[in-house]
C-alpha cells in the first residue's frame, strides 16, 4: 500500500519498530506503538493514517498490545501533536464474527467472537471509532500471495487434508488487500466498515483439490471432519464456516485484481514457473 501511495505522489512514512522500510519514496519513522513518547514529534500535517499492525504472536498479551494499546497511544500522539488527520484506517478482521454453519455473513452481520482475538480486535475498533478522527475499519479475511503460500505447500508436501462436510474459507490476495486501502483513502465519504474479501468463498476441500490439479499432486485425503489432521483442516472451529460478502466494498467503486482463489493462485504458480 505505501508503495502504491507513493507511487500515486503522496508523501508516505511507514512506521516501524525495528528495521526501515525499503520502498522508494517512503521514510521510515523509529517508534514503538507500545510505547507513547516514541510517538511524539510524528511530522507534522498527516492527512490520513492507516493502522495496520501485527500481534506479533498469537496471545491475549500481544493482541492487546498491538489492537488496543497501539491504537490508543498513536491516536493520543497524534491529537497532543495538533494533528488534522482526515481519515483513520484500522484494519482488523473476519475473525470478528463467529457464525461457522457456513451461512453469508456481512457488516451488519452480528459480532459475538468467542476467542481473544476477536474481541480484542472489536475492542480496537471501538478505540478508534471513539478516537478524534473519521475512522473507517476494514476487516480483512485469511491474506495469501507472494510469501504468503501455506495451502501450497501443504499440497506439495502432500500434508493436506480434505473434510467430508463442506467448510467455506474466505481469502484475499495481498495485492487486493493494498488496492483495498487506497481505494478507501480515496472515497470522499467512506462507509464503516467494510470487509475485504474476494468474490468467492469457497469450500476449503475444493480450493486444495484445484490446487493439486495444477500442482500434478495426488488428490488430497478426506478425513473425518471433527479430527484436527495436519494443515487446521477444522475450519468449523472458531467461526471459520461462513461466507462473507464483499458487497459493500465492490459497491463503493471497488475493483478486485483477483476475485477469486482461482486467479490469485494461478498468478502465484506461474510466478513461480516463471523464476
Amino acid at each position: 500500500m505505501a508503495r502504491l501511495l507513493a507511487a500515486d505522489g503522496h508523501k508516505v512514512y511507514g512506521l516501524r519498530r525495528s528495521r526501515d522500510v525499503d520502498v522508494p519514496g517512503v521514510e521510515t519513522v523509529r517508534a514503538d506503538l507500545g510505547d507513547l513518547a516514541s510517538l511524539r514529534g510524528l511530522a507534522p500535517g498527516i492527512q490520513a493514517v492507516v493502522y495496520a499492525a501485527s500481534g506479533g504472536e498469537r496471545s491475549e498479551e500481544a493482541y492487546r498490545r498491538a489492537y488496543v494499546e497501539g491504537p490508543r497511544n498513536l491516536l493520543r500522539a497524534l491529537e497532543e501533536g495538533g494533528q488534522r488527520v482526515e481519515r483513520f484506517v484500522f484494519v482488523s478482521s473476519t475473525g470478528v464474527y463467529a457464525q461457522d454453519d457456513g451461512e453469508w455473513v456481512d457488516e451488519r452481520s452480528v459480532t459475538e467472537p468467542g476467542g481473544f482475538s476477536g474481541r480484542l480486535l472489536l475492542e480496537g475498533e471501538a478505540v478508534v471509532r471513539e478516537g478524534p478522527f473519521p475512522a473507517t475499519v476494514l476487516r480483512l479475511a485469511g491474506i495469501y500471495g507472494p510469501g504468503r503460500t501455506r495451502m501450497i505447500e501443504q499440497v506439495r508436501r502432500g500434508e493436506a487434508r480434505c473434510t467430508a462436510e463442506p467448510s467455506y474459507t474466505n481469502r484475499i490476495h495481498r495485492d487486493d488487500c493494498a488496492r483495498a486501502l487506497q481505494h478507501i483513502l480515496s472515497l470522499e465519504a467512506p462507509d464503516d466498515p467494510y470487509l475485504g474479501v474476494d468474490d468467492d468463498p469457497a469450500d476449503r476441500s475444493a480450493v486444495l483439490r484445484w490446487l493439486a490439479v495444477r500442482l500434478g499432486r495426488p488428490m488430497p485425503e478426506v478425513e473425518d471432519s471433527a479430527s484436527s489432521g495436519v494443515g487446521g483442516t477444522n475450519q468449523r472451529a472458531g467461526g471459520r464456516n461462513k461466507r462473507c460478502s464483499n458487497a459493500r466494498l465492490v459497491g463503493s467503486g471497488f475493483r478486485l485484481r483477483y476475485p477469486s482463489f482461482r486467479d490469485g493462485y494461478a498468478a502465484m504458480l506461474a510466478a513461480d514457473d516463471a523464476e
